[in-house]
């Protein structure tokens, strides 16, 4: 909570005109210059003040997020060093679940080989960003591959039914503002061509 009451004569207006904030600011310098230690005490109050205009409730994103619409498979990223090479992928939406509005939604995608802890690549993502993702909307399509695959001279398709081929995942961790990574979701990537 921001500590702000109606009626506080410090709290933000909704709308607030830059031109009028700088003159006053500069009215405000002007005068605080002439007091000895005034210029450190001004410039700590503002820091504060900044902080608490974006303060707000936190979110649980483990709670709040959904992953919707989601699609997997390996994309062909085409002939590599002459091999073909293809990576685990994986396409999908957000939706916010929350009753608060999620600025600097970010999305990090660790690809895993199945029943393995080494990150086999990862793919960050950001889902929106000042704009914010309003409660109850969702995201446009994400989509996160790994820089890590399978090379082969066999056809890519033969590369999915070679014996020694392991299957992958993703794991789907989200962040915003200045909320440290929370885990949302796993999915297996599914052994097709192509992320449909």
């Amino acid at each position: 909570m921001c500590g702000c009451s109606e009626g506080d004569p410090f709290a933000a207006p909704a709308v607030i005109s830059t031109t009028r904030v700088h003159r006053a600011l500069d009215g405000l310098r002007q005068r605080v210059a002439r007091i000895p230690g005034m210029t450190r005490v001004l410039s700590m109050l503002v820091v504060v003040g900044a902080v608490s205009v974006g303060c707000g409730p936190t979110v649980d994103l483990k709670q709040a997020l959904t992953i919707t619409d989601v699609a997997t498979g390996w994309h062909d990223v085409g002939v590599v060093d002459g091999k073909n090479k293809i990576v685990p992928a994986i396409n999908f939406k957000v939706r916010n679940g929350s009753d608060q509005e999620l600025a600097s939604l970010y999305v990090n995608v660790v690809f895993r080989r199945k029943d393995e802890t080494d990150e086999w690549g990862s793919s960050y993502v950001r889902v929106v960003g000042s704009e914010g993702l309003a409660p109850g909307a969702t995201s446009e399509v994400i989509r996160a591959r790994s820089e890590k695959g399978y090379t082969g001279e066999e056809a890519r398709a033969d590369m999915l039914k070679h014996r020694l081929f392991i299957d992958a995942k993703a794991e789907i961790s989200a962040k915003y503002a200045s909320v440290q990574l929370t885990r949302i979701a796993d999915f297996p990537i599914t052994r097709q061509l192509d992320v449909r």
